[in-house]
């Protein structure tokens, strides 16, 4: 007797099943884009296609206010983008996986002008940290995925610029760009609540070099850290029990030869912890960086050009593309990155909304 397996509706012999339903899986896998467009106030909402190598648009999503960091919900499921124009709140998004488009759930009020948001590993909280308030505070986010109210709020050292909880979610760190340092926190996960640590905050130094995005590796072991106003990259040892930072390298994203003014951006690790990548605004490229597996020391690989005034990019979860956008060129680079040595190829440009700043990439299923 043939065995069979029945499937929204469909009869289906067992030994085909699999091989049926597979299919259907590869097929329905999608990877979605989205970019918030600061001067036009919208997000651009994009597909990956990685067979073809190119962004296909799907639909532009109006926002009224100036759309500008964003974070996914752990489970994908939801999209938050963060408003700097009054009045300053946060919009929470569900994702369709089928067709990347998004519907409105609601917005809360944020404390102030957000450079940089994120959620704790649970999804229950959101975390945000004030450029021009010098402030950092959590949210709540309900079970539907919407973020509540304000439920804490810290002063910081000037302009804190990004805030993000370790793998574990018991420790918190925020960037001070204004301070040179970054501030550590306890975090509890069931009340939501941030506490001092000791040591409260860890000096980046030199003076004046402005730390602004940092990213661990997989293993908790490193941090990396990129300066705004000098564009260096740090190494930092990770102690993930004791949650401590210890310097132990320093590189530059900068070209060889440049002369202007440093204006460093943004920071993303490949999937596979082999290649660090930074943007620099000035000199509109992306510099790579070999990561030594042992040590977390990084190896300048170089630099590619990109989009003008690349503020933020993404790298997609296979790491064979990037995605990054021009805050001064309205359009979006997608770059193949090359398998073997980790570093951006050429790019094909699609148009994006104006001043792009920001980019997420989810994957489904």
């Amino acid at each position: 007797m043939t065995r069979v397996i029945r499937w929204r509706g469909l009869v289906l012999p067992l030994a085909a099943s699999a091989l049926w339903l597979g299919a259907w899986s590869a097929a329905t896998a999608a990877t979605w884009v989205y970019v918030s467009n600061a001067d036009s106030q919208d997000l651009s909402v994009l597909e990956l296609d990685r067979s073809a190598g190119t962004l296909k648009p799907v639909e532009t999503v109006p926002l009224a206010g100036m759309a500008m960091p964003m974070a996914v919900s752990p489970d994908k499921r939801v999209l938050y983008v963060a408003l700097r124009s009054q009045p300053f709140r946060v919009v929470s998004l569900a994702i369709d996986p089928a067709s990347g488009k998004l519907r409105k759930l609601g917005e809360a009020p944020l404390a102030d002008s957000m450079a940089n948001i994120d959620t704790d590993a649970t999804g229950r909280w959101l975390f945000a940290a004030s450029y021009p308030g010098h402030k950092i505070t959590v949210n709540s986010i309900g079970k539907d995925g919407a973020v509540g109210a304000v439920q804490q709020l810290i002063p910081t050292a000037p302009n804190a610029h990004a805030i993000h909880a370790d793998a574990a979610n018991r420790h918190v760190f925020a960037t001070s760009l204004g301070g040179d340092n970054l501030s550590a926190w306890r975090f509890d996960a069931e009340t939501g609540r941030l506490t001092a640590h000791e040591p409260a905050l860890t000096t980046v130094a030199p003076e004046k070099s402005g730390p602004r995005h940092f990213v661990w590796d997989r293993a908790q072991r490193h941090m990396y850290v990129l300066n705004e106003l000098d564009a260096a990259v740090h190494v930092m040892a990770y102690d993930a029990a004791r949650g401590t930072l210890q310097s132990v390298q320093r590189t530059t994203a900068l070209p060889a030869g440049f002369a202007g003014k440093p204006w460093a951006a943004d920071l993303h690790l490949s999937p596979d912890g082999r290649t660090l990548y930074a943007s620099e605004r000035t000199s509109s490229t992306i510099s790579s960086f070999r990561v030594d597996a042992s040590t977390g020391q990084l190896q300048p690989l170089g630099q590619v050009p990109t989009e003008k005034s690349p503020r933020g990019f993404a790298v997609d979860s296979s790491g064979r593309f990037l995605v990054a956008a021009g805050q001064e060129s309205h359009s979006l680079s997608l770059h193949p990155v090359d398998a073997a040595t980790g570093i951006p190829g050429a790019p094909t440009r699609v148009p994006a909304g104006k001043n792009p700043n920001w980019v997420e990439i989810v994957d489904f299923p």
